[in-house]
């Protein structure tokens, strides 16, 4: 198999969560465009269908599903759908999740930390369990867990109190490590990314680090670009190619890993 082969998506079938925006969008894009097929998955399903669109312009058949990953009954007939549909799933990416207030451990009211616990991990959780179930029938198949840098290292509270957020991002990394030691055997790999600072997503508006306020705005992302090495923040786009290795056959023999991609913040 030629280099450029690895990447191929064709014939394949991806289902993205949190697909209506940032980061989701750019993870379908990059697998339509390699020829994947693409179930756009989103709470928020006008979201999702504005995803859908943009992917079908690649030529891939695409399905749309609203869904609350937290809700377990809506996770079980959203897998079921894309077995209906397509009749297999050979890649998940779980990116869909949340953000809220920034607020130190001590302030944070529970509402808050359940909120964000039971999507970023119950949500990824629930959907591997189903998504794992799904892939055994083919013995086959590309989990990609969506997890932070603030799962790997704690913040400076001036910068981002969020402990709620760092907390179930941990989560994930361990969830990821346990489902590639089980589910190894059986052909499926289990990865996580652990992205950086990134513009253009909704959660800095739910943190409220990013606002109408345009000058307060550029003061934070000055402040982040000044603590990276490469001085700069990311744009979602840049993500692309770590989804598709991951994705794709490129990375066959990669399981249990975690790549963090933040212009080199967890050096320092």
């Amino acid at each position: 198999m030629g280099a450029m082969e690895l990447f191929q998506m064709k014939g394949k079938v991806s289902l993205v969560t949190g697909a209506g925006s940032g980061l989701g969008r750019v993870f379908c894009e990059v697998l339509a465009e390699a020829g994947s097929d693409i179930v756009c998955s989103d709470i928020n399903e006008d979201w999702a269908k504005e995803t859908a669109d943009i992917v079908a312009k690649y030529g891939v058949k695409t399905q749309v599903i609203k869904t609350d990953v937290a809700n377990q009954d809506e996770v079980k007939k959203m897998f079921s759908k894309v077995e209906q549909k397509f009749g297999k799933l050979d890649v998940l990416i779980n990116n869909a999740g949340v953000t809220t207030k920034s607020l130190r451990l001590y302030e944070m009211p529970l509402k808050d930390w359940e909120r964000s616990t039971s999507i970023n991990l119950t949500g990824v959780f629930l959907c591997m369990q189903e998504g794992i179930k799904l892939m055994l029938k083919h013995k086959k198949g590309s989990i990609i867990n969506i997890a932070s840098i603030c799962g790997m290292k704690a913040l400076d509270p001036e910068i981002l109190a969020q402990c709620n957020y760092a907390a179930s991002k941990s989560g994930v990394i361990g969830l990821t490590k346990q489902g590639a030691v089980e589910c190894g055997p059986s052909g499926i790999r289990v990865n996580v990314i652990a992205p950086g600072w990134h513009l253009g997503t909704r959660l800095g508006e739910e943190a409220g680090i990013v606002s109408d306020d345009q000058e307060k705005n550029m003061a934070f992302v000055k402040r982040m670009a000044d603590k990276t090495p490469l001085k700069r923040t990311a744009e979602p786009s840049e993500l692309k190619g770590l989804a598709l290795f991951l994705a794709s056959d490129a990375s066959g023999f990669v399981t249990g890993s975690t790549f963090v991609q933040d212009g080199g913040w967890l050096c320092w």
